[in-house]
């Protein structure tokens, strides 16, 4: 169980920060511009990635409490690792469960402020027309392709391809079932709530409850391709908006800094939005026109969500199957028929 565990742990991982990687390449490929606000303008404009490590370390250190009055994501990210790891070293029974009524308080303040963002939306369309016209859709609607042609491009090329480098089989049978039984349903739900449909699933797969018991709840977790492509991509937008030229290295660190932040995105709906900005913090990028970001991925997020967190359930389940696959042919198991053609089903005896 250890095993396995611990190749779906680094499956989860690595695909997560392979979705920002390709999220920076298709970005810089079809660089995208956002319609915001006349004062739009970054603080620092970093010219190389050693301004950009700078500003990021000069942000980690800051003093925490100056960090949560600035909105500066980065401290305050990592002063809460800081401060986990220490409560994990000294909890008590007493203290867990006074932080976990503190989690489940902020979660529902964050529930309430998301039932509100209805009317913030309709503010931030109301003013984005008023000063740039009826075009600003235009925009926006380049960029939802962007958004979507990248979580496409990760669901059909790049995730079957580390399901194929895994298994050294046609990955294919295995990303349409999860996209069928999973992915649909999970195009209409917010990934959290599509748990029990994912471990029903797994059931279906043959995989072992001992494995998927946890691996299904902790890939709705950290399992987070589509909001590492959101927060990417929304991110460079922000930059080519504000003029700053973003180097490859810089671009990649960016990649690390998206993929860490997707990890701690809420499963509900525009939960990746909220991250948009600690990235954008990374280019010196001012906490009032992140939030226009925000703004703006709020207004296409009808789309964008319902993709995001369709690829996110999805591939919850693929590469839960695909560590317990793995062991399998290690063990010189047979995988399941649907993973065989016809040809190889008859050869080996296998029925459908």
């Amino acid at each position: 169980l250890d095993r396995r565990f611990g190749t779906v742990l680094f499956l989860y991982l690595f695909t997560t920060f392979l979705a920002a990687v390709v999220a920076v390449l298709t970005s810089r490929l079809f660089p995208q511009t956002l319609s915001l606000g006349k004062a739009a303008k970054a603080d620092v404009v970093p010219q190389g990635l050693s301004e950009v490590i700078q500003t990021l370390l000069t942000n980690i250190v800051a003093n925490p409490i100056q960090a949560i009055i600035d909105g500066n994501y980065i401290c305050i990210l990592m002063w809460a690792c800081l401060f986990g790891l220490a409560m994990k070293s000294i909890a008590n029974e007493s203290s867990k469960a006074f932080m976990a009524n503190v989690a489940d308080a902020v979660s529902q303040v964050i529930r309430w402020v998301i039932n509100l963002a209805p009317f913030g939306i309709m503010g931030l369309v109301f003013t984005n027309v008023a000063d740039n016209g009826l075009s600003a859709f235009t925009k926006y609607g380049s960029l939802l392709l962007l958004l979507v042609g990248t979580m496409l491009l990760m669901v059909l090329v790049f995730g079957p391809l580390v399901i194929f480098i895994f298994l050294r089989r046609n990955p294919y049978p295995l990303v349409y079932r999860c996209f069928k039984e999973s992915g649909l349903t999970a195009f209409f739900t917010p990934s959290a709530a599509n748990i029990p449909v994912n471990m029903q699933l797994c059931e279906k797969l043959g995989l072992d409850k001992d494995m998927y018991s946890v691996s299904i709840p902790l890939g709705a977790t950290i399992n987070m391709n589509g909001a590492a492509i959101t927060i990417t991509i929304m991110a460079m937008a922000a930059a080519n908006t504000l003029g700053i030229q973003i180097s490859l290295p810089a671009a990649i660190l960016l990649s690390v800094v998206s993929a860490l932040g997707a990890c701690g995105a809420s499963g509900v709906a525009g939960g990746s939005l909220l991250l948009i900005p600690m990235a954008c913090s990374l280019f010196g990028i001012s906490n009032d026109i992140a939030m226009q970001v925000v703004g703006v991925g709020f207004i296409i997020g009808v789309i964008q969500d319902s993709v995001e967190t369709c690829l996110n359930s999805a591939s919850d389940v693929e590469f839960a199957a695909t560590a317990e696959y793995h062991a399998w042919l290690k063990q010189g198991r047979q995988l399941p028929a649907f993973m065989y053609s016809k040809k190889e089903r008859a050869k080996l005896g296998i029925e459908a």
